[in-house]
């Protein structure tokens, strides 16, 4: 019997789920299979670890989730974490429809069908990478991510794996140093983790405060712009509505799928984003999804990268 299950209201498929989250740098993610996702991750506001292993029913598409970890964790706390991973939080019976009335996102739909964003664990999580990634490559902040769960993080054991997570924020709160990481940077790390413990940085609580108010609170944070609060409150906190005015390559997504000049006018793609409500976040998820398929951009890095450190 699972511990928990998921009903999605609308289009989803966890395949796509699990697809998306073996490109998505900052997991580093490398399922074996599509019929299940593996995931690992302090509960929020309890920061215990737990892990957690999903399938879906092909049928129903019924979402089950097996939990291992501390039995004293409050397991709706773990499916609700759980359900917002995946924007299965959100009514997604609407989506289909926006399609109808733009022939862009109809064909995003239709090329990748069922996918909805993956979010980060948490939005504290989220934080940590905006910092992790300041001023270098996409990759090479993925890397130094992977290795600070593997030195810092917990481990969960989960059907014969062995799964590292990231940090708790009170294993960060102590940080002195870290290879790759600059002074400053892990002063950062270590004020975003005091935030985390003071819920500041919660999922439910930014979701709940007007948008303007809550990108506000996140950019106050140490080493928190404007872009790095919009990913915090969509890929964190998992806003499934918002237009993301601070992410350039979204905006040469748009121009490619729209035929647009470049670069596009911010205000032209605002107008044009207003017909994607209320899953502007989702649109935009799609667009740069393909956009990476298109352009292998972020593969590339990954590529050069590993090449420069094979060399003598």
């Amino acid at each position: 019997m699972p511990d928990f299950t998921l009903t999605p209201a609308g289009p989803f498929s966890l395949t796509a789920s699990t697809r998306f989250l073996e490109g998505f740098a900052p997991a580093a993610y490398h399922g074996h299979t599509a019929a299940h996702i593996d995931l690992a991750f302090p509960v929020d506001g309890d920061w215990r670890t737990v892990g957690v292993r999903l399938q879906q029913d092909e049928r129903s598409g019924t979402v089950a989730g097996e939990v291992v970890g501390d039995p004293a964790i409050d397991p709706e706390a773990i499916r609700a974490q759980v359900a917002r991973i995946l924007s299965l939080d959100v009514n997604g019976t609407g989506f289909p429809q926006i399609g109808q009335h733009d022939p862009v996102v109809r064909r995003l739909q239709q090329r990748y069908p069922g996918l909805r964003p993956v979010t980060f664990w948490s939005p504290y999580e989220a934080a940590a990478w905006t910092v992790i990634g300041q001023r270098i490559r996409i990759t090479q902040a993925a890397r130094i991510k992977a290795r600070m769960a593997e030195h810092l993080g917990e481990r969960v054991g989960l059907h014969g794996d062995t799964l590292a997570a990231f940090p708790a924020p009170a294993r960060l709160a102590t940080l002195d140093r870290f290879p790759g990481l600059p002074d400053r940077k892990v002063r950062w790390l270590r004020a975003l983790a005091a935030a985390a413990l003071d819920g500041q940085l919660n999922a439910q609580r930014l979701r709940s405060l007007p948008r303007e108010q809550a990108l506000t609170e996140l950019q106050a944070l140490p080493g928190i712009g404007g872009f790095a609060a919009e990913l915090i409150l969509l890929r964190g906190a998992g806003d499934p509505d918002h237009f993301p005015s601070h992410e350039p390559r979204l905006q040469r997504a748009m121009a490619r799928a729209y035929h647009l000049d470049e670069p596009p006018a911010l205000e032209q793609l605002r107008a044009i984003a207003e017909g994607w409500r209320p899953y502007r976040t989702w649109v935009s998820l799609l667009l740069r999804t393909e956009l990476e398929d298109n352009t292998h951009e972020i593969a590339n890095q990954a590529r050069h990268l590993s090449t420069q450190t094979r060399r003598p």
